[in-house]
């Protein structure tokens, strides 16, 4: 507690010797409400996640809106995260010198509508030409698709318990998600921002092409990720992963500005934020899991596995827009380069370096490369 009180250098300080406990996070995201709806996917709370971000930067994101039988295990899963031994009052950690009455009164003056202003109206249609579910809500009807789906969490003890880069727990949402694709016969859809599949992501999707299954990724441009570093690590798989055939895409902050099916951009930069798999059209995966060495042993996630042709459908058109209007596919050129390939006003276009990035940033990774662990990644 002294060295937390000491500020920033302290705690740092107060870290070394014990990297591995405090080198890792909870990456969950899921909203509850009443007991009867709930809110999944890799959304954070933050204006950038909402598309609120003027001239900063806004993140491409989709959550899943459900309500019925899940709704019971992912109240479990929050109990369980809540009350484990790693979770602590924040009043134990840090020291509060206002009273809880004042704290609250404080938080509902920088939060109320004297000094918040409203937000400026959602759009009439989202990318699929559907309305706000706010205006569903208030109406008193909602339109659901009803599907079978099974969800699963990291239990809070994953990071304590397993090494970073080390095997898989059979727990860990990574592991669940790994055995969901490993059923696909035809097609895998993957969307991921951090893209860094590691050995056990390389054999998973080396054992899909032995297969002949298809499989298309959709991850961020070096121009677009708002983790350079972890494009380190991507970089290094980019041409194995075209190697073993895969059809991938790099998502481009300019082509997202130059979007007109989603011109929600504005001044902003856009990245790709959502945590999809669509697999044979008909299974998905939404949550909060990246495909990276992260995501598998370092942080704690959560997810659902959804079983329904129709919101596959629904999936595969939002990922479609995107790689189509908003990305560049990357393919190898005759001499084994990389190239990246695009269509901008009905012409076509080809980049033979990285899209959107300075010659610094290359150079900087370039440079950083022989520096960076994968497993931290």
């Amino acid at each position: 507690v002294v060295a937390r009180d000491g500020g920033q250098a302290r705690r740092f300080l107060s870290a070394v010797g014990d990297w591995k406990r405090v080198n890792h996070r909870m990456h969950n995201k899921l909203f509850v409400a009443d007991g009867a709806m709930a809110v999944i996917g890799g959304r954070n709370v933050a204006n950038e996640y909402f598309l609120r971000s003027q001239n900063g930067e806004n993140f491409i994101d989709v959550d899943a809106f459900a309500v019925g039988f899940i709704i019971e295990p992912l109240q479990a899963l929050f109990d369980r995260y809540w009350n484990a031994d790693a979770v602590y009052p924040l009043k134990s950690i840090v020291s509060l010198p206002e009273s809880p009455q004042r704290l609250r009164d404080r938080f509902e003056e920088l939060t109320g509508p004297a000094t918040t202003p409203a937000p400026a109206p959602l759009a009439p249609n989202d990318i699929l030409g559907y309305g706000p579910i706010s205006e569903d809500l208030d109406e008193g009807r909602l339109g659901l698709v009803w599907a079978d789906a099974y969800v699963f969490a990291d239990h809070p003890d994953k990071p304590f318990e397993g090494e970073a880069g080390g095997e898989l727990l059979e727990t860990s949402v990574t592991y669940n998600v790994f055995e969901a694709l490993r059923k696909a016969q035809t097609e895998v859809v993957l969307s991921s921002p951090y893209l860094v599949p590691g050995t056990v992501g390389m054999g998973m999707l080396k054992e899909l092409r032995d297969r002949n299954v298809h499989v298309v990724a959709m991850t961020n441009s070096l121009g677009s990720t708002d983790e350079p570093v972890v494009h380190v690590g991507y970089s290094r798989y980019r041409g194995p992963m075209l190697d073993l055939g895969l059809e991938l895409y790099e998502v481009s902050a300019t082509r997202v500005k130059r979007n007109r099916r989603e011109n929600l951009f504005g001044s902003s930069l856009g990245r790709l934020h959502a945590k999809l798999a669509v697999v044979d059209r008909r299974w998905l995966f939404v949550g909060s899991m990246n495909l990276d060495p992260r995501s598998a042993t370092i942080n704690t996630e959560l997810g659902a596995v959804i079983d329904s042709p129709q919101l596959a459908k629904e999936m595969l058109r939002i990922i479609d827009i995107d790689r189509l209007h908003s990305a560049y596919r990357v393919t190898r050129r005759a001499d084994g380069s990389l190239q990246w390939s695009g269509v901008d006003d009905d012409r076509e276009v080809t980049l033979l370096e990285e899209p959107d990035a300075s010659l610094w940033q290359r150079i900087k990774l370039m440079l950083l490369r022989p520096f960076i662990p994968e497993s931290l990644l």
